[in-house]
């Protein structure tokens, strides 16, 4: 007997949902997608299966992505995953909770995303961090929003053209709907200039967001911006990769007053692009305006240290057009992930992982240049485990070699260059190989 979809409206409900979407058919709510990305026909789903056979079928599906040495960052770095936080995250304590909306039946979710809070600020040097966001480009677009409701009537907020491609994306996406200007500063010498900003800073702008390490790996002196950008009466977000902070300046040094990034590099598996975390660190001047939940610290009754949720502007507590923030604002498992994480490797170790990651990316900096296929781009630029160069040939040639070796590097960016990253999962036997592979090419 032929199988029927599961469809769980009834044709009541579908034309009482089109008639107030202001439509008369599906065809007609899906007229904006152009034709080729339409499903047309029924989903070739295969017929029912025992479990064993569903395990069977699943795991030949998985064996169908090529298992690549990943050498490319760009926003989301191979670092090593400790086996404990898996199981641990994998509880079902955590992993089946919900978010903590009933602090006094929640008091462990609260307890860790406390923790998380705390270490965040102690990466950062910032004040005050809310229980973690969607991700780095969101958390940044929400930074940029924070800026012009903090200065109220100022409303153009300037990027680095030496940020990430897609977190620049995202920030005019929530920029254009949100009715603020965008500005651009340029990154003539691969970083983030100085005179630049200060020719674009005028009276309308309420932020600055820069790069702590930049889309080229670059790690950007920003001496004298925090002074330039207050002398504005504008706000400094600083976005960062949280593990390098280990041993770079950190935003609080820096002067800024936003902290912004992902926190995927703190042993979040690459995953294909998810789930990941995204981490807010403000000074405490501004923490009122801060987007999503903040857990507190309190006592109760009987003198017991208790945690409750504090400054919930969120959509479900106050009017949705005063809210901080109408999105999904806390990715509480991984942030319990990271929580681990920082735990498990402590100041030492994160450390550790950055010098060995440093060293692995300098040298394969240097294996390359040997091999008379790259010529430099921004020589003497300190970079940390990310780097640029510009090859001599075409770079989808040199990425298909790779590939059918075995890695996932050399990504090409708009400017023509090539991007590497190294992270202390790769030895120099495997970056060996990798230069040897494209020396023959």
């Amino acid at each position: 007997m032929a199988s029927l979809p599961y469809l769980p409206h009834t044709d009541a409900d579908v034309r009482a949902m089109l008639e107030k979407a202001g439509v008369k058919t599906l065809e007609d709510l899906y007229a904006d997608v152009p034709a080729r990305f339409l499903k047309k026909g029924p989903y070739a789903l295969p017929s029912a299966m025992s479990e064993q056979e569903i395990r069977e079928w699943f795991a030949s599906l998985e064996a169908q992505n090529a298992r690549l040495k990943v050498f490319v960052g760009q926003g989301a770095y191979d670092h090593y995953t400790p086996s404990v936080i898996q199981y641990l995250t994998q509880r079902s304590e955590f992993l089946t909770a919900y978010t903590p909306y009933q602090c006094e039946i929640s008091q462990g979710t609260l307890r860790y995303i406390f923790e998380y809070q705390s270490m965040m600020c102690a990466l950062t040097g910032m004040d005050v961090s809310n229980a973690s966001m969607y991700d780095g480009p969101t958390a940044a677009a929400e930074a940029m929003k924070m800026c012009v409701s903090c200065t109220r009537k100022k409303n153009t907020v300037l990027l680095s053209k030496a940020l990430l491609p897609h977190v620049i994306k995202v920030v005019e996406t929530y920029a254009k709907f949100h009715g603020v200007t965008i500005g651009l500063i340029d990154a003539p010498e691969g970083e983030t200039s100085l005179e630049a900003l200060q020719g674009a800073l005028a009276e309308d702008v309420a932020g600055v967001i820069l790069p702590s390490v930049n889309r080229y790996g670059i790690v950007e002196d920003h001496s004298g911006f925090a002074d330039a950008i207050h002398a504005a009466k504008a706000l400094m977000v600083e976005y960062c990769d949280p593990s390098a902070l280990a041993v770079v300046k950190t935003p609080g040094e820096w002067g800024a007053d936003i902290a912004v990034g992902d926190g995927q590099s703190l042993g979040l598996p690459l995953c294909y692009g998810g789930p990941y975390v995204g981490f807010m660190a403000v000074k405490k001047d501004y923490m009122r305006k801060m987007p999503g939940r903040i857990v507190g610290q309190t006592t109760d009754k009987e003198g017991r240290r208790v945690f409750v949720l504090t400054l919930q502007a969120r959509e479900q507590h106050i009017k949705r057009e005063k809210a901080t923030s109408n999105i999904c604002s806390n990715e509480s498992l991984m942030a319990l992930w990271v929580t681990i994480y920082l735990s498990l490797m402590g100041p030492e170790g994160l450390r550790e992982v950055n010098r060995l990651s440093s060293d692995g990316a300098h040298y394969l900096y240097s294996e390359l240049l040997k091999t008379g296929k790259f010529d430099e781009v921004f020589p003497g630029k300190p970079f940390l485990k990310e780097f640029v160069l510009k090859p001599k040939e075409f770079p989808g040639l040199m990425q298909k070699r790779l590939e059918e070796a075995g890695f996932f590097a050399a990504l090409d960016t708009e400017e023509g260059y090539v991007t590497f990253c190294v992270t202390e999962k790769h030895g120099k036997a495997e970056i060996d190989r990798l230069v040897s592979v494209i020396k023959e090419g």
